[in-house]
């Protein structure tokens, strides 16, 4: 019947599928009359939302966090509370912020406890993840987009036999990962083990990389290459350097 009804064949299906369109296409009507209230109600609608929001980020995700790391610096922004899984050390610099919805996940602790350092002024998007066998460092004013992955490790073992064993990864391929100050990591890029990244680099979206990146650089692609040299900014006024 549901096909008969969908296709419209013959007379009385037809008229049937014709008055089921017309009920789908009702809608509440918005005119002169109606728009102001409706422009107040959705205004009262983000209100709500919003104070909502800013409740449980003041209130319960926000404490819950800092629980769980070891320091956190002054003008800290977060949204989501982080998924963290397993147990390791994170410290967090002065304004940095966390867009959406993180996640750490922090595996056997071969070389003490795991660490997740995130430096001054970074940004880090929605949907990001972490994955920490000894140790990730980010540096100052970074800008990490949505869904960027990090692993210091390969998460499994390369023999089948030892995975079928649910063997964890051997400390020789657990290598930490260092991403230098205002480096920016496009959407969807995953940055796996033994990565040092150079200061103010650009990894291009849905990038992997498996090497290092130098300075002033920007790397695309599977596996990441070097696709262009920047130009390195000038010292600031009176001889600083960066």
């Amino acid at each position: 019947m549901r096909g008969k009804l969908q296709r419209g064949e013959g007379p009385f299906w037809g008229r049937a599928k014709r008055a089921a369109k017309a009920v789908y296409s009702l809608h509440v009507p918005v005119n002169g009359v109606t728009r102001r209230p409706f422009q107040l109600a959705y205004r009262f609608h983000v209100l709500a939302r919003e104070s909502w929001i800013w409740t449980k980020r003041f209130f319960w995700y926000e404490p819950l966090f800092r629980g769980q790391c070891e320091s956190v610096g002054s003008g800290f922004q977060m949204e989501e509370l982080p998924w963290i899984t397993g147990a390791g050390r994170i410290v967090i610099g002065n304004s940095v912020q966390l867009s959406g919805k993180s996640s750490f996940t922090f595996y056997h602790p071969v070389f003490g406890p795991p660490e997740l350092v995130i430096g001054d002024g970074t940004f880090i998007g929605h949907g990001c993840g972490f994955n920490i066998g000894r140790s990730v460092r980010i540096g100052r004013y970074c800008l990490f987009a949505t869904s960027v992955q990090i692993f210091d490790n390969d998460g499994h073992p390369l023999d089948a036999a030892s995975r079928r064993t649910s063997m964890l990864t051997p400390p020789e391929a657990i290598k930490p990962v260092v991403i230098g100050d205002e480096v920016w990591v496009g959407n969807g890029s995953l940055i796996l083990k033994g990565v040092t990244i150079g200061d103010r680099a650009v990894v291009g979206a849905r990038s992997v990389v498996t090497k290092d990146v130098p300075p002033d650089t920007v790397v695309a692609g599977n596996p990441a290459r070097v696709v262009k040299v920047l130009d390195r900014p000038a010292a600031p006024p009176g001889g600083g350097g960066w």
